[in-house]
C-alpha cells in the first residue's frame, strides 16, 4: 500500500470516532515550534572562547560541531529541511554575529548584532525567539548574576536584559511574529545558604528593572523561567518555581516551564491546565530529563504526549508558546534537532487526533471504566499512517528516511570539518 492508501484507511478508523484527521493536519501545520540554535554547537556561542560556566554543561564529542555562524546556520538549514510544519528559531544572546573586528559585550548588544539571524529567519518565513545569556561570562560572580550582592554585577546584567528587550522588539518588528524573550539564570548556592530571601529580593528587583524597558506587549513576550537546582547550585536557586510564578503574576509577564526543571516526580503536563486557569499565556521549554535536568533529545515518551494533550484539550494552542531546549554532544547534532522537533509535532498530532470531547463526557458522567478502556484503545490507533502522510504532504521525508538524509549530510559536510 502507498502512504496515501494507508492514510485513507487510517482516516476511516479515526472518523468512526468522530475525529477529522484532515483538519488535525491543517491545524498542526499552523502551530509553531521554536527550534533552539544552541544544539548545533553545544551552547558555546560566538562571543567568548572560554568554557561553559554558570550551571551549563554538555557531554560528548561527536564530530562535526558548528564552529562559525556560517556553519551553524547551514546545519540549522539542513535540519529545517527535515522538519515538517511551522517553525521558529530560538536564539541566545551569546550568538550575536559580529562583523570582522567588531565586538560588543553583553550589556552593549544592539539589534544590528543579530541582523543575520533576522535575514535568515525572514528568508524562511520564520519568527524568532530570544534569550538573554546569563552564563559563560566573567561577570558571573560567585555563581550569581541578577541576584548578586555586588551592585556592579547586577547592573551589568540588568543592562544586558534591557538590551535583550530591545533586540526582541527588533525581532518581532522585522519578522511580524511575536518574540518570546525568556529570562533564566543559574543563580544559586552549592550548599545550604544562610539567606534565601535576600538573593530573591535582589533577583526580583533586577527583573522588574529589566521589564521597565519600554516594549510593545503585543510583540515582545517576556518570560521568567524557574529551576529547582543545577550543577554547582544543588542546594538553592534564586529562581524557584514559586518565585517565577509569583514574578510572572505580579509583573504581567509569562511563566515559562521547562519540564526538566522540577523534582523527578513532578510533571509539567499536570501544571499546564492549572496555569491556564490564571494566565492568559504561558511558555514551555520541552526537553527530556533523565534522572535530572540532563537535556536529552526529546522523544515520544509519556510526558511529551501528555504535555501535547493538555495543550490541545485545553484549547490552548494559541495560548502556549512551545520551544525545545536540549543539547546533546554525543550524537549527530542535526539529527538531534530533527528528531526532537519531529517528536514534538508527532505529540501534537496525536493530541489533535484524540476524541477529547467523548473522553471528557465519560469523565463527567463518572463512567470511569469506559473512560479507562477508551483511553487505552486510542493509544493504538494508526497515528503513524497519519504522520507519514502529513510528512509527504509537507514534502518531508518519513521517519525511516531521516537517518539516511542526516548521514549523507554528515559524510558530505560535517565529517570534513574535523579535517579542516
Amino acid at each position: 500500500m502507498t502512504i496515501k492508501e494507508r492514510y485513507e484507511s487510517a482516516r476511516e478508523i479515526y472518523a468512526s470516532l468522530g475525529i477529522d484527521t484532515d483538519r488535525a493536519m491543517e491545524v498542526l501545520a499552523q502551530v509553531p515550534v521554536s527550534m533552539h540554535c544552541w544544539q548545533g554547537d553545544d551552547v558555546i556561542g560566538f562571543d567568548h572562547d572560554g568554557p561553559l560556566t554558570g550551571g551549563i554543561q554538555t557531554t560528548g564529542n561527536y564530530p562535526g560541531k558548528a564552529r562559525t555562524p556560517e556553519e551553524l546556520l547551514a546545519d540549522m538549514d539542513k535540519a529545517i529541511s527535515l522538519i515538517p510544519g511551522k517553525k521558529k528559531i530560538n536564539v541566545h544572546a551569546s550568538y550575536a554575529i559580529f562583523e570582522k573586528g567588531e565586538f560588543a559585550d553583553r550589556d552593549s548588544l544592539e539589534p544590528k548584532h543579530f541582523r543575520k539571524w533576522v535575514e535568515f529567519a525572514k528568508e524562511r518565513n520564520m519568527g524568532l525567539d530570544f534569550n538573554p545569556t546569563f552564563f559563560s561570562h566573567p561577570m558571573v560572580k560567585d555563581g550569581q548574576t541578577l541576584s548578586s550582592p555586588d551592585k556592579e554585577v547586577r547592573d551589568f546584567w540588568i543592562r544586558h536584559g534591557k538590551a535583550c528587550i530591545r533586540i526582541s522588539q527588533y525581532f518581532a518588528e522585522e519578522t511580524g511574529v511575536p518574540c518570546v524573550m525568556n529570562i533564566w539564570t543559574g543563580d544559586g548556592f552549592k550548599d545550604v545558604p544562610a539567606d534565601r530571601m535576600g538573593p530573591r529580593m535582589r533577583y526580583k528587583e533586577a527583573i522588574e528593572e529589566i521589564l521597565s524597558e519600554p516594549y510593545d506587549r503585543n510583540l515582545v513576550k517576556p518570560c521568567v523561567e524557574s529551576k529547582v537546582f543545577g550543577i554547582g547550585v544543588e542546594s538553592f536557586t534564586a529562581g524557584s518555581a514559586e518565585f517565577a510564578l509569583s514574578m510572572a503574576a505580579k509583573n504581567g509577564c509569562l511563566p515559562l516551564m521547562d519540564n526538566g526543571h522540577y523534582h523527578p516526580t513532578e510533571v509539567v503536563s499536570d501544571k499546564i491546565p492549572a496555569m491556564l486557569c490564571f494566565y492568559p499565556e504561558i511558555a514551555l521549554h520541552v526537553t527530556r530529563g533523565v534522572r535530572w535536568d540532563s537535556d536529552h533529545v526529546l522523544l515520544l515518551d509519556d510526558e511529551t504526549r501528555e504535555i501535547a494533550k493538555e495543550i490541545v484539550r485545553c484549547n490552548a494552542l494559541d495560548r502556549v508558546y512551545i520551544a525545545l531546549d536540549y543539547f546533546d554532544a554525543s550524537i549527530n547534532r542535526v539529527a538531534a534537532w530533527a528528531v526532537g522537533m519531529r517528536t514534538m509535532q508527532k505529540a501534537l498530532l496525536g493530541a489533535l487526533c484524540m476524541p477529547h470531547q467523548t473522553l471528557k463526557t465519560l469523565q463527567d458522567e463518572a463512567r470511569f471504566t469506559e473512560l479507562m478502556t477508551m483511553q487505552e484503545a486510542v493509544k493504538l490507533l494508526p497515528l503513524g499512517d497519519v504522520w507519514n502522510y502529513y510528512c509527504e504532504k509537507q514534502g518531508i521525508t518519513d521517519d525511516l528516511g531521516l537517518f539516511p538524509a542526516v548521514k549523507q549530510y554528515e559524510d558530505e559536510v560535517l565529517s570534513k570539518r574535523e579535517l579542516a
